[in-house]
């Protein structure tokens, strides 16, 4: 069950289990659609990947346990290891790499 994280961790937006904003790499890294195309360059700083859509998770419990009220979002928030200057660095080594083949 992939954890939810609440913020971006570049520029710490808040992105709440519903937001179709939020995206995360294949480690859940997560960040706002805005820093992936505009700052990341569709780069995670941490591991290198692509990102895809975060997943929402049904607020309402549709079938027996499953839902936000049973598994809730995590409410630890979560920043970026690097700077913004090493971020930038390190996506323009890759970028030009599709994901699928970094």
């Amino acid at each position: 069950m992939l954890e939810l994280r609440p913020n971006c961790e570049l520029c710490d937006k808040d992105l709440p289990p519903a937001s179709i904003e939020a995206c995360i790499c294949s480690y859940e890294c997560t960040f706002c659609r805005d820093c992936v195309e505009n700052r990341l360059e569709n780069v995670c700083p941490n591991c290198g990947g692509g990102f895809t859509a975060r997943p929402i998770r049904p607020g309402s419990e549709h079938r027996s346990g499953t839902s936000l009220v049973r598994q809730p979002a995590s409410a630890l928030r979560v920043h970026a290891k690097y700077d913004l200057e090493e971020i930038q660095c390190f996506a323009a080594s890759v970028k030009d790499i599709s994901p699928e083949l970094r």
